[in-house]
């Protein structure tokens, strides 16, 4: 700390300074800033000229800057912020269309049957078109009943000869009928449909990625790249043509949340018309890293060799287009390392996570316990005379009354005889080589690792990158990290990688904790006892926030917008990296919370270094970009129980108001 005289001539200095500069453009008083700079924490009045930060201080000191055309602006003691920083969102998708959109809402299969019904009738679906069905929730609900046995039944009530995909909420996940399944194409592109046949042969390496029901016939589920075996492009995107049409809608939302820079965590080359047009419009009113994404297995050679020097040189292409564009980024790429965790209880047989572990995933039995909820009865031995008998003939249980006279028998399904441990989305060679040239390229890493094993090996390749270039200065990110081993904790920190979390994903709810937990460790039923046991794996590692800024990972924000909701909701975020739990329920695991100046810096100066620009944004200081934001409520004075609910009154980028919330909604 400099000595008081030291401090009162540089004050005297600056005033000095202040009193010959130009008058500003744009002076903010009567505020109660929080400037993420800690030269500088505090301060009532900032000073802005070509929509740079000049001054930042008290009201006496800015009053320096004034001239007779400057802007007053006073925000009569508001809270202001920084703009945030969403390290890892999807823009596009942000924006409710007219469309047949679940919200998230948990329904039954039941009750999901009839919706879709409805939704055909709505938008005229005719036979033989395809119905999308956004936001679907996996993980809640479709319990099934005897009409409703599985998702394809209750689809196929619900449109017969028209193929539906149900889009999961997380990008992730897909729910289709028989008129869809029958669609899938092999690798010859002949249309041989999904079937317990074809999943034997033709697509046996999409293995878990598909769900079936007790007699081995696909159920409906179908996940991650097997979607596109229907003919489905960009399945994880949704309808980019009608966003390219009215592309300043997505500047709403985002400046609406006070967002001002933003890195699109996944951008295919039919996205970039979106931010062209804005830019060409003078309605770009984010800073855009985009996150440019291929799929290696995608771009195979005739000789089944991954185009890496084909692929490098397309990123190479896009990232010059950006080079010298003072909004846009294409300096980054992304991979997905796995797919997610959540299994399925209500499936015969439950279906594992497809995340790859560390160790194999137990078998639980599920069932109904005397409420009539889906609870655990017990485990699957592995080492019984019963399943020894299926692994020693597995063919015997082909036959689907064979397979039920054994679940009659036995409590559980013969499939259930067998360890699985999940798939990588590549292998492992396939990661570590196709980062380590991205980054030999001059490309940052952005990857979605959620279980132990994909973040390990991301860890691994990322390192082996490092290495090969010898530059560790890139913020290169890891996203989501839902359940690292404890031991990648440290490795993390210790090559200071940043870790875009999404906060509001750290809770516990019974349903989904179902759909996880039990296939983790071993628990006696589904209570939040059982399920919660401190000695719990997933209770002591999951989502370790805490323990990463420990060990000195560097922690950034992301909403993963439209996952869950389509609503970034950055406040909500904040919240829960504090409490760690939704209203009315306990918290998970809080020792692993962080403080809300702590969630505030994530989300913004954070959220600058992870984009590798600090030294434009992410905090208001002298010579940085004047993009801040105005509240409603003082979050750092309220209880954090009531941070989630904050609005932002304005949102300023680059020293102009582009948001103003209307006083009704105030």
């Amino acid at each position: 700390m400099l000595p008081l005289r030291c401090t009162t001539a540089l004050a005297a200095l600056l005033l000095a300074g202040a009193a010959s500069a130009a008058p500003a453009d744009l002076i903010v008083k009567n505020g109660r800033i929080h400037t993420v700079d800690p030269a500088r924490p505090e301060a009532q009045a900032l000073a802005v000229s070509g929509g740079k930060i000049v001054y930042v201080g008290d009201e006496a000191g800015a009053a320096a800057f004034a001239g007779p055309k400057t802007q007053i602006e006073d925000l009569h003691g508001r809270r202001v912020l920084p703009g945030l920083v969403d390290a890892h969102i999807h823009p596009l998708d942000t924006v409710q269309f007219d469309t047949c959109d679940l919200k998230s809402q948990a329904m039954s299969l039941a009750e999901l049957s009839a919706f879709v019904k409805d939704c055909v009738s709505r938008y005229h679906i005719a036979p033989g078109q395809w119905l999308n069905v956004e936001q679907w929730n996996f993980s809640n609900g479709n319990q099934p009943d005897p009409a409703h046995p599985t998702l394809r039944a209750a689809l196929d009530q619900a449109a017969g000869d028209r193929p539906i995909q149900l889009k999961g909420n997380d990008g992730h996940h897909g729910g289709f009928n028989s008129a869809a399944l029958a669609l899938a194409r092999n690798a010859k592109g002949q249309t041989v449909g999904f079937s317990k046949a074809t999943l034997a042969g033709d697509f046996a390496a999409y293995g878990k990625l598909i769900g079936v029901d007790a007699a081995g016939e696909p159920n409906g589920g179908v996940n991650e790249d097997a979607r596109s075996a229907m003919g489905l492009a960009d399945v994880a995107v949704g309808n980019v043509q009608a966003v390219i049409a009215e592309p300043e809608k997505v500047m709403q939302v985002l400046n609406g949340d006070g967002i001002t820079a933003v890195q699109d965590a996944m951008v295919t080359p039919s996205m970039y018309a979106f931010y062209d047009k804005l830019q060409a419009r003078g309605t770009l009113t984010v800073r855009a890293t985009l996150a440019q994404y291929y799929d290696p297995d995608a771009h195979r050679l005739a000789d089944g060799r991954v185009d890496y020097d084909g692929l490098v040189a397309e990123a190479l292409k896009v990232k010059a287009k950006y080079s010298a564009n003072p909004l846009i980024r294409a300096d980054a790429v992304k991979l997905f390392a796995d797919g997610v965790l959540e299994g399925d209880p209500n499936a015969v047989p439950p279906t594992a996570p497809e995340s790859p572990s560390l160790k194999p995933y137990l078998q639980p039995i599920f069932g109904k316990d005397a409420k009539g909820e889906m609870t655990v009865k017990g485990y699957v031995d592995l080492d019984s005379p019963a399943c020894h008998a299926v692994q020693a003939a597995p063919q015997r249980y082909d036959d689907a009354s064979a397979a039920s006279d054994f679940l009659k028998a036995n409590g559980f399904h013969p499939a259930q005889c067998f360890a699985t441990s999940g798939k990588l989305q590549h292998d492992p060679e396939v990661i570590a080589e196709y980062l380590k040239r991205m980054h030999l390229a001059g490309f940052t890493l952005h990857v979605h690792a959620i279980g132990d094993r994909a973040i390990k090996t991301t860890i691994d390749a990322i390192e082996a990158a490092r290495a090969a270039d010898g530059n560790a200065s890139r913020p290169d990110t890891i996203a989501h990290l839902q359940l690292p081993a404890p031991e990648d904790i440290a490795r993390i920190g210790k090559d200071h990688l940043f870790v875009a979390f999404t906060y509001a994903w750290a809770y516990t709810d019974p349903e989904y904790d179902l759909s996880v937990i039990p296939f983790v460790d071993r628990v006696k039923d589904g209570s939040y006892a059982a399920l919660h046991d401190p000695a719990n794996d997933y209770e002591r590692d999951a989502y370790p926030v805490r323990s990463i800024k420990a060990a000195g990972g560097v922690l950034a924000a992301g909403s993963d917008a439209p996952v869950d909701t389509r609503d970034p909701r950055p406040f909500i975020n904040m919240q829960m990296a504090v409490t760690r739990a939704q209203p009315g329920l306990p918290a998970l695991n809080p020792k692993e919370s962080i403080t809300l100046p702590e969630a505030i810096e994530a989300y913004t100066l954070g959220g600058a270094r992870a984009l590798g620009r600090q030294d434009e944004f992410g905090s208001l200081s002298l010579g940085k970009s004047a993009d801040f934001i105005v509240l409603d409520q003082d979050i750092l004075g309220v209880p954090i129980d009531k941070v989630g609910q904050t609005k932002v009154l304005q949102t300023w980028f680059m020293g102009r108001k582009v948001f103003e919330r209307p006083a009704t909604t105030q």
